[in-house]
């Protein structure tokens, strides 16, 4: 996992409500354990018709829209199924954040294991920022602020295990490898000596 410290990009704006897990990556493409690729595939069945052309007005289908690193969604994004491929989904096509102003549970914490930052805004800044594509922002991970367009810094909720991880660019098993010289030493300590 790379370090996210910082992210400065233009939103990309997906104001529909209750985008679950299979709307950002449809069943049919979980054949792969890996990572790579699955970019193409997110949103699929809302971004292309039947016969694999893009829809002209799905917004990342925009010109504008093809290197934003921020996802503004609806509320109650991510919910459904427990699908790993849906943050990977969204990694691999570009996206480094999430914003809205719900997140289900599940998807928050894969979003936040696999790298992508997950973040929740009031109601107020939210709706600002669905009627205002393409802002430009500011997402301190560090700090957990959001800042807009016009320098107001607004706060979203990490947990700071989390967050720590995110800053060090390392997952929960790079956490405990650090730690692998306290935890030999302790082992060490309680080894049965004959």
């Amino acid at each position: 996992m790379k370090r996210i410290e910082r992210i400065e990009s233009r939103t990309v704006v997906l104001p529909t409500k209750d985008i679950d897990t299979d709307q950002i990556i449809a069943a049919r493409f979980l054949t792969t354990t890996s990572r790579e690729g699955l970019g193409k595939s997110v949103f699929y069945d809302l971004r292309y018709n039947e016969d694999g052309s893009e829809k002209a007005d799905f917004p990342l289908n925009q010109a504008d829209s093809r290197d934003c690193r921020i996802l503004v969604a609806g509320n109650n994004f991510g919910c459904g199924s427990s699908r790993e491929h849906a943050p990977w989904a969204l990694l691999d096509y570009g996206f480094q954040a999430v914003i809205s102003t719900e997140i289900a549970d599940i998807f928050r914490n894969n979003a936040l294991k696999n790298g992508l930052v997950p973040i929740v805004l009031d109601r107020a800044n939210h709706g600002w920022l669905l009627e205002n594509p393409a802002a430009e922002l500011v997402v301190d991970v560090k700090n957990a602020t959001v800042t807009l367009p016009d320098g107001t810094a607004v706060g979203f909720p990490i947990d700071g295990f989390a967050r720590y991880c995110l800053v060090e660019g390392i997952d929960q098993l790079g956490f405990l490898r650090q730690q692998l010289g306290s935890i030999e030493a302790f082992e060490e300590s309680r080894a049965w000596k004959p």
